[in-house]
């Protein structure tokens, strides 16, 4: 028998981010249910794209 125990890691920036776009998109319950990898690839893509675009635009307006 494997014992899997999860650990709490801390969130980075990045983690928190990924969780507002998800609930943003109306996913957050899915994954609060089934887990990170209950989304399709669809979805993972659009919650992927988002964060590079809201990334891109923090690193220009900080230049």
């Amino acid at each position: 028998m494997k014992n899997k125990s999860k650990k709490k890691k801390l969130l980075t920036e990045k983690d928190l981010m990924k969780m507002e776009i998800a609930r943003e998109l109306g996913v957050w319950e899915q994954i609060e249910q089934h887990g990170w990898e209950s989304l399709s690839n669809a979805a993972c893509g659009r919650i992927g794209g988002i964060m590079s675009k809201r990334l891109r635009e923090r690193q220009q307006a900080g230049q």
